[in-house]
């Protein structure tokens, strides 16, 4: 089983946070996840999203450290990337 983590730098919430995925499938990051103790609602898509206080335990438990770039790479070599969709602006 091999996940991976990029650093913390995505601003949300008044703190950072890195992205958690695999390379193999949706169920392997779960099973990862909740090894964790990440709750699911931390889930999009296509990662988990992991405050910057929980890194070092994510890396500690076998979570592979990548760059950000990385990471979108291996989703997209994988199969798994989730892209957000833009809904356009709404019309009254």
């Amino acid at each position: 089983m091999t996940v991976y983590i990029d650093p913390p730098t995505w601003p949300g919430h008044g703190r950072l946070w890195s992205h958690l995925i695999s390379d193999v499938s949706y169920d392997e990051l779960h099973a990862f996840a909740e090894e964790l103790g990440a709750p699911r609602r931390a889930f999009e898509r296509d990662h988990y999203d992991i405050p910057s206080h929980r890194y070092e335990d994510a890396v500690r438990a076998g979570a592979v450290q990548v760059s950000s770039r990385e990471v979108v790479r291996l989703l997209y070599g994988a199969g798994l990337r989730r892209v957000k969709r833009w809904a356009g602006p709404r019309s009254s």
